[in-house]
């Protein structure tokens, strides 16, 4: 479909935003605006804070780091960089009781915030096929190299450049939001012709349906296989035990990670489909802003998961006292991994890390 500079087609298709005067004006009343953009700035600094920190150790450690932290690197990335790529301009527009960036603004927006978003649901896809790997297939442990690791980063990110990069070439378009001050692929292209309905089905099939199917069934696979040998684990000895345990709180901390991540982006999948094939005004403008605010949460979620789990597990193992003098030690050398691996730990490792990191240290 060909797009004209004001986001109208070739064929006669006029989009509902253009119907409506301004496509750019707060559709919100200025108190609500003001509300949302607190609501994101607060959103904004924990999330660059936190995921710059998981960076800022990443850096310090290099050299050290093992195939599967490389993951939570590229975690780290793709939320670092949809916050600080694109939270400044919903927070000045949202300010401003108008978005004041214009198109070209709108549609670098729009694809900074589908590329990092389908970034990071990529590369949580990737994080659970290593957990299923991992603890439904044992051998796959003993061939992971760290240049695996570096593929695997390099494949989210050209699979997320594809998608994202698809409508500025023509296949499809991005579009202000229905309340204005926000922009975001244009779903309601599906309404307009062929060509716009298979775009919006591609992206809802190879962006969201078919990486969440396989998050689903990784961790459906991983409960069935635990519950199945819960009593041979009672039968390990000590390192082979605690190996176990470590391995189980790594996977809970990939599906917490990967429930917060769903939790936040489908209420906006859905409002999304809804907009791509239902009535355009069917969905109230003030209910439409609320998937959207919370999407926007969750570059925000991982790091406060790696800390809650730290803090919670450095207390029940010891005193908060003895946590606290040891915290300078950890943070020396702790590494929070989402996708770690237990094959390198010493007789005592499992237990060791699991009392300072958690069982998020890997060093």
């Amino acid at each position: 479909m060909v797009l004209t500079e004001n986001g109208t087609s070739g064929s006669g298709y006029v989009p509902h935003y253009l119907l409506q005067g301004d496509p750019f004006a707060s559709k919100l009343s200025k108190e609500a605006d003001i509300v949302a953009a607190v609501y994101i700035c607060i959103i904004g600094v924990m999330s660059a804070t936190g995921n710059g920190y998981v960076l800022y150790m990443s850096v310090r450690r290099k050299t050290k780091l093992k195939p599967p932290e490389l993951m939570t690197v590229n975690l780290a990335l793709f939320d670092f960089g949809i916050t600080v790529t694109g939270k400044p301009f919903f927070v000045v527009s949202s300010f401003s009781h108008r978005w004041i960036f214009g198109w070209e603004g709108c549609r670098y927006y729009g694809w900074a915030g589908f590329f990092f978003g389908c970034g990071s649901l990529i590369t949580m896809t990737l994080v659970s096929l290593d957990r299923y790997l991992k603890i439904c297939h044992l051998r796959y442990g003993t061939w992971l190299k760290r240049h695996h690791a570096f593929l695997a980063m390099v494949f989210t990110w050209l699979y997320a450049s594809f998608w994202a990069t698809m409508p500025l070439v023509g296949w499809g378009n991005y579009a202000p939001e229905p309340f204005g001050t926000s922009c975001t692929l244009d779903w309601w292209l599906a309404q307009a012709s062929v060509s716009g309905q298979s775009f919006v089905m591609c992206i809802l099939f190879f962006c969201l349906i078919f990486p969440t199917v396989i998050i689903v069934f990784s961790y459906a696979k991983i409960i069935c296989k635990v519950k199945a040998s819960a009593k041979e684990v009672s039968h390990y000895d000590t390192r082979n035990k605690s190996s176990h345990i470590l391995e189980m709180k790594l996977t809970k901390v990939a599906m917490l990670i990967c429930a917060g991540f769903l939790i936040a982006w489908i209420p906006y999948a859905v409002v999304s489909v809804w907009s791509a094939f239902g009535a355009h005004d069917s969905i109230p403008i003030p209910v439409s802003v609320i998937p959207t605010l919370l999407a926007k949460s969750s570059a925000m979620y991982n790091p406060i998961i790696y800390q809650v789990i730290d803090c919670k597990n450095a207390c029940i193992k010891g005193s908060c006292f003895k946590a606290l003098k040891k915290r300078k030690h950890c943070n020396s050398s702790r590494f929070h991994s989402i996708s770690g691996s237990i094959k390198d730990l010493p007789p005592d490792g499992g237990r060791v890390e699991m009392q300072k990191g958690a069982g998020l240290c890997s060093s």
